[in-house]
């Protein structure tokens, strides 16, 4: 009885690789160590295949992110009503779903970020070097993209019809709610991924790295139910992108911007309070 709390605590921590959404915690027992900040710039990085296999995930994840999540907006505004189809709680649970199932599949080779607010605000806490960021950020707009033209290719005269799944600040609402809905929002998703995949929390408690994808997906699937007849939610740059371009009409670019600075003010926010506020590691002594 005596060797199973120490064979369990050894295959809790024997994949250390599969720390979730850039976190990667080392531990010995039950000891716990802040893990080192990321470098600002890791040029070493662009000569590994990791990082360009890391890279393609996020490319891939965004891709079927866009195709499953714009389908189903499309198939909801096809209906000739709500009750035909699954309706705002049916698109809610499209990205929450859609978020939990990629993370969980892509935490182990990139951290499962599928959104740029998300690696934005890791960077901003030390958790990716620079040319990890920009990477991942170029490959989710690609992924979105091409996600996004695979739904139009398949049925033009519809997704056209139908909006595209483009993001818009809704009639009724001014700007300035918008960009409150989108900051709030993301700071929602960037402190529960800070949160669900906490270096410490990961030390202290070896199911909470593999529960990470549940509560970010559910913050995902809480914030569009909230935030759908306002902006659509968006949360997420690389998905109200690649909508954009592929629909490309005047009225969804002329919101656009709120859908990248809303996002990106939110998981700036969120990493501030996390490693301020919550954790506290400026406060803490270098020893």
């Amino acid at each position: 009885m005596e060797g199973k709390e120490e064979d369990v605590n050894v295959g809790a921590n024997k994949f250390p690789e599969r720390q979730p959404i850039g976190t990667a915690a080392q531990t010995e027992g039950k000891d716990y160590k802040e893990p080192p900040p990321a470098p600002f710039f890791e040029p070493g990085e662009l000569k590994s295949w990791s990082f360009y296999r890391a890279g393609i995930a996020e490319f891939i994840a965004a891709f079927l992110f866009l195709y499953v999540t714009v389908l189903t907006v499309l198939g909801v505004k096809r209906a000739p009503n709500m009750c035909a189809s699954v309706g705002i709680q049916g698109i809610a649970w499209a990205f929450g779903g859609m978020i939990f199932a990629l993370v969980y599949c892509t935490a182990g080779i990139s951290g499962g970020h599928i959104n740029p607010a998300v690696t934005f605000g890791l960077f901003l806490a030390r958790k990716l070097s620079l040319t990890r960021t920009v990477f991942y950020i170029v490959m989710q707009c690609l992924g979105a993209i091409c996600g996004a033209g695979v739904v139009k290719g398949f049925q033009p005269g519809p997704y056209q019809a139908n909006g595209g799944g483009a993001n818009l600040v809704a009639h009724g609402y001014t700007k300035g709610s918008g960009l409150g809905a989108e900051i709030i929002g993301t700071f929602v998703l960037v402190y529960t991924v800070f949160s669900a995949t906490d270096a410490k929390r990961s030390a202290r408690d070896s199911h909470v790295p593999i529960l990470a994808p549940l509560p970010i997906g559910f913050a995902v699937f809480l914030v569009h139910l909230a935030t759908i007849p306002i902006t659509g939610t968006g949360i997420n740059p690389a998905r109200s992108l690649g909508a954009a371009i592929i629909y490309n009409k005047d009225h969804a670019w002329g919101d656009h911007w709120i859908f990248w600075v809303g996002p990106f003010i939110g998981a700036a926010l969120a990493a501030l309070y996390h490693q301020i506020v919550i954790r506290a590691i400026p406060f803490k002594s270098k020893t």
